[in-house]
């Protein structure tokens, strides 16, 4: 290593900025967000963007706020001068009081250092706007300028890094920079749903959104005119306040969900932000009802004082620092499992959607899909008959081969459900298509059941509330099952044996190589067991040694209802078919299975009737 110079000099000034610059303007996504920001704080409620080139040619973003005087305009463009903080009595500047969305005063000379920066500017009354011009961080004498035809500013960016050619060596492709842009537009509209958006590029416009007072009606529909339509009906409201933290918003039913996690909006105190500790709450809250692989759709707004929550972490201010992170997490993981327990059977309506889109008319039969997976089924429609059901469902039956719902049916339901279709929603079954999926008749539609699907929730449900309340109950084997693995899966199932037994499975080590289990959870019925005892050796080793399978119990819970639950291809009779719809109606989560995907769906008479032509 070369010795360091003995002499300490200071930078120019333009150096500093373009050093600050490399922390605040990171591409032109940045730009737009610290423009569009600078505009909410002047109290607009229209903003208008314009971009080009990616944003690296052009950006320009147009507010009708409150507009600078000429004085006011050339101290905006100088490092650390800024408007939103004022000292107290004594002198002190407090950065742990922040209700604005900029405070650091770094966006515009930090912009003004790698670009060429104009910035037009009236206040309201004024007979004339102002500009001043900064070129690669020269900046010319503030002058006036023709009126903008209403109050407000409108900053224009050319040719961004020009002044540091460097930096256009890490820039993506012009497609991966609008996409940036049009991203962070959207979170601040979702942010601010009193101020109007519009977003174009020199081809078309991209975005445009109207401004609406701010409550949870009009926020929904700019939530809706973000992430599409679709959202308004497969959504459910979140409204709760712990400790002053208020937490608001809208998050998607579990079978209206995605690959990935780009669909997950957080915002605190009005701003958007990314944060591991909200992120992995909003997974917790869903674990019981997605798989690894599906992510849900949430927007959500925490509201609390301002000295609760740092947002000085970052230049970029994407980030925040809670006081009581904990606090925070418990309150999202609380009120999201609360509302979508509420939310009961439903399933997302997108279901139905997709179904009806792939039924595919032939000249001489109609196939179903299964709305989930896209694998057809040509069989012919198999009705239902008792004389070949085996009443496994019998209350005598019931941790034998019961699979944990009594065959009870009600006198006179068909009557019932005529007269109150909210009262069963799930309708009367009506026939078993392939021995998987039950078909309904309700009120005004039918409903199709994949059966399998279904009581694999019903099964995980009940073993939670047995958990939950007098422990999970255990069946004994009348000779044990022998299970042979390799030594690494029964040395962690042994390891974990005193808390699987606390979920119903009581199992010995057998030698090299195998255990013996006695006693398996009565709800489960028959079973492949070793298949069983392989899938649970396999969730253990994906766990930190250090979780107890208590904080993992809704995952190991889900692998056992999935060997436990009445399998696709077993004839059921009517009352076991109308058992298991009844338990649908009254279990929640029922409208989705343990890993997420839809256990029903519905079509209403109108969509068949479309599908012939009807309507």
């Amino acid at each position: 290593m070369n010795n360091m110079p003995s002499v300490i000099r200071e930078m120019p000034i333009e150096t500093v900025n373009r050093i600050a610059a490399g922390e605040v303007v990171e591409r032109p996504a940045s730009v737009i967000k610290e423009l569009v920001e600078n505009a909410i704080d002047a109290g607009a409620s229209q903003i208008d963007i314009v971009y080009d080139g990616g944003g690296l040619g052009l950006v320009s973003v147009t507010d009708n706020g409150s507009g600078m005087s000429k004085n006011c305009l050339s101290v905006a463009i100088k490092r650390h001068a800024t408007s939103k903080l004022l000292p107290d009595s004594e002198g002190n500047w407090d950065l742990l009081n922040i209700n604005t969305m900029g405070f650091r005063g770094e966006a515009l000379p930090s912009i003004a250092s790698v670009s060429r920066l104009q910035i037009l500017s009236q206040q309201k009354g004024a007979s004339h706007s102002w500009k001043i011009t900064i070129d690669g961080g020269q900046k010319s004498s503030v002058t006036p300028a023709p009126r903008l035809g209403h109050h407000g500013t409108r900053v224009t960016v050319r040719d961004l890094f020009y002044a540091t050619p460097a930096r256009l060596k890490f820039m993506k492709s012009e497609r991966s920079e609008s996409l940036a842009i049009s991203d962070n537009v959207r979170r601040l509209a979702m942010a601010n749903p009193s101020i109007g958006f519009k977003l174009s590029n020199a081809k078309r416009t991209i975005f445009n959104v109207q401004n609406n007072q701010n409550n949870h009606g009009t926020r929904l529909s700019r939530l809706a005119s973000v992430l599409g339509e679709d959202f308004k009906p497969n959504s459910i409201l979140i409204d709760k306040t712990r400790d002053e933290i208020s937490l608001s918003g809208y998050a998607g039913l579990p079978t209206f969900s995605r690959g990935n996690t780009q669909h997950q909006f957080l915002f605190v105190n009005g701003r958007p932000v990314r944060d591991r500790i909200l992120h992995g709450a909003v997974r917790g809250a869903y674990q019981d009802f997605l798989a690894r692989d599906r992510h849900p759709i949430v927007a959500l707004y925490i509201d609390l004082p301002n000295d609760h929550v740092d947002v000085n972490v970052h230049p970029a201010k994407n980030e925040v620092r809670f006081r009581n992170p904990g606090l925070v997490r418990g309150l999202i993981v609380s009120a999201l499992r609360h509302s979508l327990a509420a939310a009961g059977h439903r399933a997302s309506t997108t279901i139905s959607n997709f179904a009806l889109g792939k039924i595919q008319t032939e000249e001489t039969q109609y196939t179903f899909q299964r709305s989930y997976n896209n694998s057809g089924y040509k069989a012919p429609y198999r009705y239902d008959d008792t004389t070949h059901a085996e009443s496994i469902l019998s209350k005598d039956n019931l941790y034998l081969k019961d699979y944990g719902f009594s065959a009870k049916f009600e006198d006179n339901i068909e009557d019932k459900i005529e007269q109150d279709n909210d009262l069963y929603p799930l309708g009367i079954a009506r026939a078993q298509l392939h021995e998987t999926y039950i078909i309904s008749q309700t009120q005004d539609g039918i409903v199709i059941v994949d059966q399998h699907a279904a009581h694999e929730r019903l099964v995980y449900e009940k073993m939670k509330s047995s958990h939950a309340g007098q422990g999970v109950e255990r069946q004994t084997l009348l000779i044990p099952e022998i299970v042979e693995l390799s030594d690494s899966d029964v040395q962690r199932l042994l390891e974990r044996k005193d808390e699987l037994k606390d979920m119903g499975l009581l199992f010995e080590g057998f030698g090299v190589g195998a255990v013996a289990v006695s006693e398996t959870p009565a709800l489960l019925g028959e079973m492949n067991i070793h298949k069983l005892m392989q899938d649970l050796a396999d969730d253990i080793s994906e766990y930190d040694e250090a979780l107890s399978l208590k904080e993992k119990f809704e995952h190991v819970c889900g692998t056992m209802a999935c060997h436990g639950s009445v399998r696709a291809g077993r004839v059921l009779n009517s009352n076991e078919m109308n058992s298991l719809l009844r338990q649908m109606e009254n279990t929640p989560h029922s409208g989705q299975c343990n890993h997420g995907r839809p256990t029903y769906v519905e079509l209403k008479i109108a969509d068949v009737e479309r599908l012939f032509g009807r309507r």
